[in-house]
């Protein structure tokens, strides 16, 4: 099969398409013909040696965690796919190796769920770990209906996706973003504030009596704001801040699961959750891809189109 490698840590200039050997398909696990795989910031992350202390990586590496496909076989005991059947995941293992910026990709079945026909391969491909990050985080959060929630970085990849969810559990949705993306966020129903100094007074003259819950997907002073505006100041999320725990919220590592990927199938059928696509490239313009993704300008996702 095609795959993109690389050979060691370094930046995108190291990507190669190179030919590697087909994957073993485990008991617990199917092979996926991919049709699009999604560009992360953390595949770039982990090819500059980011996730080395806590992560184990081998070279020669694939990236990509995202994917959607279609089974090509099925392993001895993945009784839950047939050949032939739609799925999408987040092809997240134990150790980072073989990833899915391939053509072909072994995956454990806790990792898929079955692809929403309301959205196409590369959309499917954009979903699962932003739209599982924004998912678990306001599931931990337990924000539903009649709560106010303040998402920060709520135009970017993963914010979009938590501002529909949010929207769709019923609750009130305030999200941080600059002023040119305040329309594409009310296009998604929420209600825009831009970030910076000041943030806190312009949340509490949309909500004075405080936010219900929080969630912080850009870093910074997002969760010294949130707990500014918060009725409880326990009840803030972040996927970035690793000193959110310290002080009192949660901080969220998302985790490969079939049922909260079926839920926000379920949401895309829908018509409640939509996706937009930044840029697709083929395969072999992966570097591209992560080029794009280092620089911070995309709205939407990025992904790789082998359809």
């Amino acid at each position: 099969m095609k795959a993109i490698t690389a050979n060691s840590y370094g930046d995108p200039d190291v990507l190669e398409l190179t030919d590697q050997p087909d994957p073993k398909v485990a008991p617990d696990s199917v092979l996926i013909r991919v049709k699009a795989a999604g560009v992360n910031p953390v595949d770039w992350k982990i090819l500059a040696g980011y996730l080395d202390p806590i992560m184990h990586v081998h070279f020669p590496l694939i990236p990509g965690w995202d994917v959607s496909g279609v089974v090509e076989a099925v392993g001895m005991d993945a009784t839950e796919y047939a050949v032939g059947d739609e799925v999408f995941g987040y092809v997240r293992k134990d150790e980072v190796q073989h990833g899915t910026f391939a053509e072909l990709v072994a995956a454990p079945v806790r990792t898929l769920a079955r692809k929403p026909a309301a959205l196409d391969w590369k959309q499917a491909a954009g979903v699962p770990l932003a739209g599982l990050t924004a998912y678990q985080t306001l599931k931990r959060l337990g924000v539903g209906s009649g709560d106010t929630v303040l998402v920060h970085a709520a135009a970017g990849g993963v914010g979009a996706f938590a501002v529909q969810i949010a929207v769709a559990r019923g609750a009130r949705v305030i999200g941080t973003a600059s002023e040119h993306n305040h329309d594409f966020l009310r296009s998604l129903g929420a209600e825009p504030v831009t970030y910076g100094d000041g943030l806190a007074d312009r949340v509490r003259a949309l909500a004075p009596e405080g936010v219900d819950a929080a969630a912080d997907f850009v870093g910074g002073d997002a969760v010294d704001v949130s707990q500014q505006v918060l009725k409880d100041p326990k009840r803030v999320a972040s996927v970035v801040d690793n000193e959110v725990v310290g002080k009192g919220g949660h901080l969220v590592w998302v985790r490969p699961d079939s049922a909260d990927l079926t839920a926000l199938a379920d949401l895309a059928e829908a018509g409640k959750l939509t996706v937009n696509i930044d840029t697709a490239l083929p395969l072999d313009q992966a570097a591209e891809a992560f080029r794009r993704s280092q620089s911070g300008r995309a709205r939407g996702k990025i992904v790789l189109d082998l359809s």
